[in-house]
């Protein structure tokens, strides 16, 4: 993974704990994966769409 190792994994999650909080890491981990979402579906099928947006 991107050739980091244990040790450099476990530095990053405690500078990201230390920065954004032990309680606000999983509502970030869940926006990306909303926002990951929204966007592979946005690109998926923009056809079908386009025809929702039609048949509104």
């Amino acid at each position: 993974m991107f050739g980091l190792g244990a040790k450099e994994l476990i530095i990053i999650a405690g500078i990201l704990v230390l920065l954004f909080g032990a309680k606000t890491i999983p509502e970030l981990g869940k926006n990306v994966a909303e926002a990951i979402r929204n966007l592979r579906g946005a690109f998926k099928d923009p056809v079908n769409e386009d025809k929702k947006d039609i048949e509104r």
